[in-house]
């Protein structure tokens, strides 16, 4: 497909997005790109701007938005990842992000697989969907139970090699309840401490995006960045500041919800084909 079909489609799909959000009664909302203080992460490492930093995610500016009593919001902009490069990789992408108050994350992947179909047109990539759990890929796939390859250090390897490439084959698939280790900002589930409230999307074996029933505990929030923050240090990473509104956002009350962030690139890619991501951007 030519440039500017790819463009043409790319534009009609965010508008297609934006328009099912509208419906569904969340408001737009513009966070800053450049910013003081990203969420430590473990294995993403943000780009510098004269002092501070290029968001890696929206996130926790949207949480700020969260505890000031915006109910349901989302926004479509800009995103950068030092060192990502590839076909399916950018250090500039754009992401859509998306929260809602008094959803559990069950509910929120089950509006992002109607929000898919509708915004796609009914496309049949979208058109079905599944939850299989973790535990479960892990052992259908790799043969290897998820929290045995965790304490072994073989969870990453495996995930790349034999989980990944596996999933979506035939229909939209959520990867759900992470080990608890790999919560990141998720809360525990109360059902079963042992595992998140967390879910990636997956279609063909593509990585679309990550979700959250987020964490709202300030104590906890500030002990798992602190432990990120340590590894960032243990391997040359960037030192982050403190993220000064985001830990006054949780004191005051952040309440019971999900979200999540989506690539809007490769879900562009998947519907256009395209084996590149730069093939999909202008």
């Amino acid at each position: 497909m030519e440039k500017k079909l790819l463009l043409a489609h790319r534009s009609e799909f965010f508008r297609a997005v934006r328009n099912f959000f509208y419906d569904a009664g969340f408001i737009e909302v513009e966070t800053p790109v450049k910013i003081h203080a990203p969420a430590p992460e473990e294995y993403i490492e943000s780009v510098r701007s004269e002092g501070d930093f290029l968001r890696t995610s929206p996130e926790l500016a949207m949480k700020v938005l969260l505890s000031e009593g915006c109910e349901r919001i989302f926004q479509i902009g800009s995103c950068f990842r030092a060192n990502e490069m590839g076909q399916k990789h950018l250090e500039e992408f754009t992401m859509l992000e998306f929260y809602a108050a008094g959803w559990n994350y069950r509910e929120l992947a089950e509006f992002t697989a109607a929000m898919l179909e509708s915004a796609s047109g009914n496309d049949p990539l979208f058109a079905d969907f599944e939850f299989v759990t973790v535990d479960e890929a892990y052992r259908r796939y790799a043969g290897v139970s998820a929290f045995d390859a965790d304490r072994d250090d073989t969870f990453d390897e495996l995930m790349v090699t034999k989980i990944e490439p596996e999933l979506g084959r035939d229909k939209l698939t959520f990867l759900t309840d992470y080990p608890a280790s790999r919560a990141s900002l998720a809360r525990l589930s109360a059902a079963n401490p042992a595992v998140a409230e967390r879910w990636e999307l997956y279609r063909n074996g593509l990585e679309l995006g990550n979700a959250f029933g987020e964490l709202t505990d300030p104590a906890e929030q500030r002990k798992r960045f602190a432990a990120a923050n340590a590894f960032r240090a243990a391997h040359g990473m960037h030192p982050y500041p403190e993220p000064t509104a985001f830990y006054r956002a949780l004191d005051r009350g952040l309440p019971q919800s999900s979200g999540c962030a989506i690539g809007m690139d490769r879900l562009l890619m998947l519907l256009c084909g395209a084996e590149d991501i730069r093939q999909v951007r202008a």
